[in-house]
């Protein structure tokens, strides 16, 4: 069921699975084994239901069974806004455990289904080619890679495989809650649909696949500690696509209003945390903060950051960063 090309990415690395206990992640680790691929498993506690309890206590079994390392988090109470803040607590556990144990690739179990109802909800709210995308069955992060080895998988699939196989696996009863607008999708719109077309919307996915490759080709994205840079493409759109990629990786979304700004600010704020800044032939990424327009910069330094055409949002974080600064003017003088 695993593709070739997962097994390579995988095979004789350090690689650490996001896991729940639900059919997604279950049928990952048992292909895994299959495989005899080696990795770990990282499970978060969120204590919003009875149930994940027990689900962190069936990581741990098959971990002990398997002779695998267990990394658990009980995540701290999420006031509002669940689901964005669920993923940045779970993201930050998976990149410490990264970082502390040198894993070189994160393994999710996200699945045709996920990426098929992300297309249409992001198709309703109007998106373009690269969105409607969504993602990718590798890619690559700073200092790791996430690899989705189930991508090209229906649910049904993985069902099927599980009952086959009787393999133990838990249901997440929120999943069933419509007024997650992600779940309302699913029910209504994208299950379906693939339960109907499934061989069509997989070839369709491979069409996009190719297609995406042209629209948006590779860039080398560059990094000095918190600066993140790359040579601008010559399609605003291809540039937006890649700083949301960048984005995501540190954690944010860029929000459609934000997307559209963009296309002519010369430098934004997104989220009040990140600034994204042109500049000649490159565009900027870095921390913000609104303590910095508060900065008291020298006329010296102004005239410098003038010459060399930085936008005036963007000069604060230079003038806190000297070191970066001056890779920066080697860069574009």
């Amino acid at each position: 069921m695993l593709e070739l090309s997962s097994l390579e990415i995988l095979k004789n690395k350090k690689n650490l699975l996001a896991f729940s206990g639900g059919a997604d992640s279950t049928t990952l680790f048992f292909l895994l084994l299959k495989q005899n691929i080696k990795f770990d498993i990282a499970i978060v506690n969120y204590n919003q239901r009875v149930q994940s309890v027990k689900e962190v206590e069936y990581a741990k079994e098959l971990a002990s069974k398997y002779d695998l390392k267990c990394h658990t988090l009980v995540a701290p109470k999420i006031e509002k806004n669940f689901e964005s803040k669920a993923r940045e607590i779970r993201y930050d556990f998976f990149e410490s455990l990264i970082s502390e144990y040198g894993y070189e690739n994160l393994l999710t179990a996200h699945h045709l289904g996920d990426r098929f109802e992300w297309m249409l909800m992001q198709f309703c709210k109007g998106a373009g080619c690269a969105e409607i995308a969504g993602m990718q069955k590798v890619q690559q992060r700073d200092f790791y890679t996430i690899v989705r080895p189930l991508l090209h998988l229906d649910k049904q699939e993985l069902y099927d495989y599980l009952g086959k196989e009787n393999i133990k696996y838990f249901e997440d009863e929120t999943n069933k809650n419509e007024d997650i607008k992600r779940n309302s999708f699913r029910h209504n719109y994208s299950a379906p649909l693939l339960d109907k077309y499934l061989s069509g919307i997989k070839k369709s996915f491979d069409y996009i696949d190719e297609d995406r490759q042209t629209l948006i080709p590779e860039v080398k994205i560059e990094h000095i500690e918190d600066l993140t840079y790359f040579k601008s493409l010559k399609n605003p759109r291809a540039n937006i696509f890649i700083i949301d990629k960048i984005l995501k990786s540190k954690l944010y979304m860029l929000s459609a209003n934000e997307r559209e700004l963009l296309k002519n600010e010369g430098a934004l704020v997104v989220g009040r945390k990140f600034i994204v800044s042109h500049n000649k032939e490159f565009i900027f990424i870095a921390p913000y903060s609104k303590d910095d327009s508060c900065i008291n910069m020298s006329h010296e330094f102004k005239e410098k950051c003038r010459l060399l055409k930085i936008e005036p949002k963007l000069r604060p974080f230079f003038y806190k960063n000297e070191e970066i600064f001056t890779k920066i003017k080697e860069l574009l003088s």
